[in-house]
C-alpha cells in the first residue's frame, strides 16, 4: 500500500495544551508520525511518498474563505498584539450571544475556535495545508487505479467543521478529500470514522447532503469529546436525511461490541453502493491511549482492517487520532495490514 507522508508536518509543534485546569504538552505531537512511518517501513507496508501541492482550490470546496483567511493570519496578528504564549481561545459567541466575527485577534479566534486545548503557534497553518496535500496525494492515487493508499496526515482533519477548528484539527482532510473523489466523477462516497472522538466537523460539512454518506463510531457525547455532537438519533437534515449514522458507545467499550457496531455501519455501506470509501483512520479506541475509554487491543485492528476490506471498493484511509503511545505505528499499520490481509 502507497504511504503519502512529508516532514512538515513538523511544523505543527505547539507547546502548550490545556488539559484538566493545566497547561500540559500537547498529546498531539510529531512523535506519532515518527512511530507510525516507522512501523510502515518495518513492515514493508509500501512505497512512502512525498504529496504534491494542490493549492487552496479544492481546501476551499469545504471550507469557508474567511476562516482560511483567519488560520493563514492567526499567528501574526497574535503576536502584532503582544501575546507572549500560544494562541488559545478563551472566549466564545455562547448562547444568546451575538455569533459576528471580532476584529480584534483575541476575540476572534475565540469565533473559529470549537474547543480551547487547541493552541495556534508557528507553522501550524503550514502544517494544515501540507496535511491536506498529503490526502489529496493518495486521493490522486486512488483517484487514477489504485485500490487504496494510506495518507498519513499531521494535525488531523475530522474535528473541523466548514468554519471551525478545534480537537487538534484545522482543515478537515478526509472531507476535502472526499469532495475531490465527488468533483472527479464520483456519484457517491463513504467516509467511516473509526476514531474514538465523534468526527462532528465531517458530520457538520455533509449533514444536509446525500452524496456522501457519513458514519462514525465513538464514545458516547455524554462522557466524551466533543460532547454536543454524535447522539445516535442524528441523521441528516433536507436532502441529507439517513444519510448520517452515528454509533455512539460507552466508556470500556471492548472489541466485541465495537466490531457489532463495525459491522452494521458496514453493511449500511455496503447497501449505499459507494464510488470510494474514506476511513477516518483513528486508533485512539486503543485500551491504553492516554485521552479515551475504549478497550481494544493491538490485534482487533487487523480484524477490524479485513472487515473494511470486505466492502471491496477503491478506500482511503487518513489519518486521524491516536496518541503518541509507544502502540500507535503498530496499531495504525495493523489496520492496513489488515486490509491488504497480510
Amino acid at each position: 500500500m502507497l504511504t503519502i507522508q512529508t516532514d512538515k508536518h513538523k511544523l505543527r509543534d505547539a507547546k502548550t495544551e490545556l488539559h484538566g485546569g493545566l497547561l500540559v504538552p500537547p498529546f498531539e505531537c510529531p512523535a506519532r508520525v515518527d512511530r507510525i512511518l516507522t512501523r510502515v517501513q518495518q513492515v514493508n507496508l509500501g512505497p512512502v511518498q512525498e504529496p504534491d501541492d494542490f493549492g487552496l482550490k479544492p481546501v476551499r470546496r469545504i471550507h469557508d474563505g474567511e476562516f482560511l483567511a483567519f488560520l493563514a493570519g492567526c499567528w501574526d496578528e497574535w503576536q502584532a498584539a503582544g501575546f507572549e504564549g500560544e494562541a488559545i481561545a478563551t472566549s466564545w459567541p455562547a448562547r444568546r450571544m451575538r455569533v459576528k466575527p471580532p476584529s480584534f485577534i483575541d476575540g476572534k479566534i475565540g469565533y473559529y475556535c470549537l474547543a480551547s486545548e487547541t493552541a495556534i503557534s508557528n507553522g501550524t497553518w503550514e502544517a494544515a495545508q501540507a496535511s491536506a496535500n498529503v490526502a489529496l496525494t493518495a486521493q490522486a492515487a486512488i483517484a487514477k487505479g489504485a485500490q487504496s493508499a494510506f495518507a498519513l496526515c499531521r494535525p488531523p482533519g475530522h474535528h473541523a467543521a466548514a468554519d471551525m477548528f478545534g480537537g487538534y484539527c484545522f482543515i478537515n482532510n478526509a472531507a476535502v478529500a472526499a469532495q475531490a473523489f465527488l468533483d472527479q466523477g464520483a456519484s457517491r462516497v463513504a467516509i467511516l470514522d473509526v476514531d474514538f472522538h465523534h468526527g462532528n466537523g465531517t458530520q457538520d460539512i455533509f449533514y444536509g447532503r446525500d452524496d456522501v454518506f457519513f458514519q462514525s463510531l465513538h464514545g458516547r457525547p455524554e462522557d466524551a469529546f466533543p460532547y454536543f455532537l454524535g447522539y445516535a438519533d442524528e441523521k441528516g437534515a433536507s436532502a441529507g436525511e439517513g444519510f448520517t449514522e452515528n454509533y455512539p458507545l460507552p466508556p470500556g467499550t471492548a472489541f466485541d461490541a465495537w466490531g457489532d457496531a463495525l459491522a452494521t455501519s458496514i453493511k449500511r455501506i455496503h447497501d449505499y453502493g459507494p464510488d470510494a470509501v474514506v476511513i477516518s483512520l483513528g486508533v485512539d479506541t486503543f485500551k491504553d491511549d492516554p485521552i479515551s475509554f475504549f478497550k481494544l487491543e493491538s490485534d482487533d485492528y487487523k480484524t477490524y482492517g479485513r472487515m473494511i476490506a470486505g466492502l471491496n471498493r477503491p478506500t482511503l484511509f487518513v489519518m486521524e487520532g491516536g496518541y503518541a503511545v509507544e502502540e500507535i505505528g503498530i496499531n495504525a499499520v495493523n489496520v492496513l495490514m489488515g486490509y491488504e490481509d497480510r
